[in-house]
């Protein structure tokens, strides 16, 4: 009987304690920053991914307004960096709803968040690694977004120098993926 409470009490340590070394552990091979990562399967567009997160409904807004849904739901891959309900918030007054009362140049805001491919966490990781931290890739209006990393933060650059952070990574769509940024990235004047 002694031996059996010795045994049984030897191994609740033992998976206590391999519980407690593998919660500790972290990955170092990896060099994207620390964000969210949400998958939402079943998603049937890049569309459905933005409007299956509440915190970007402004930007599904803005996409509907500006007339790029029927483009998103169609083709592809994309990969959507939508700023999220904060970050419109923010703008200064009045610049939001200038933007939805002219919905060509708000078109031309949102396409600059918009790239061909499909990069979630795992592909931006590996474009990074492959540029030795930076890649640049090519929005829909064929202006670059160049990635890279901000200390521990994965940050995206247009070609007029405006700039975001990713927040959130991987809702996935059939056609895409939309990861989420703390910034508008505006286009030069």
């Amino acid at each position: 009987m002694k031996r059996s409470i010795f045994l049984a009490a030897a191994l609740a340590f033992t998976t206590f304690t391999a519980s407690h070394v593998f919660a500790q552990t972290t990955d170092t091979t990896k060099t994207a920053a620390p964000a969210t990562t949400t998958t939402t399967e079943g998603a049937s567009d890049v569309v459905g991914a933005l409007a299956s997160n509440p915190d970007y409904s402004t930007a599904l807004a803005a996409v509907k307004t500006a007339k790029l849904d029927s483009t998103l739901k169609t083709g592809g891959p994309y990969t959507i960096f939508a700023p999220n309900n904060a970050t419109f918030s923010n703008l200064p007054a009045g610049t939001l709803d200038a933007l939805l009362k002219d919905p060509a140049k708000l078109a031309t805001v949102l396409k600059g968040h918009v790239v061909t491919g499909k990069y979630g966490k795992a592909d931006i990781i590996k474009a990074l690694n492959a540029g030795k931290g930076k890649a640049t890739l090519t929005t829909i209006d064929g202006q670059p977004l160049t990635l890279s990393l901000a200390g521990s933060k994965l940050q995206l650059t247009n070609a007029s120098g405006s700039t975001a952070q990713v927040t959130l990574f991987d809702l996935i769509g059939a056609n895409g993926i939309v990861n989420g940024i703390n910034g508008v990235l505006m286009p030069g004047k």
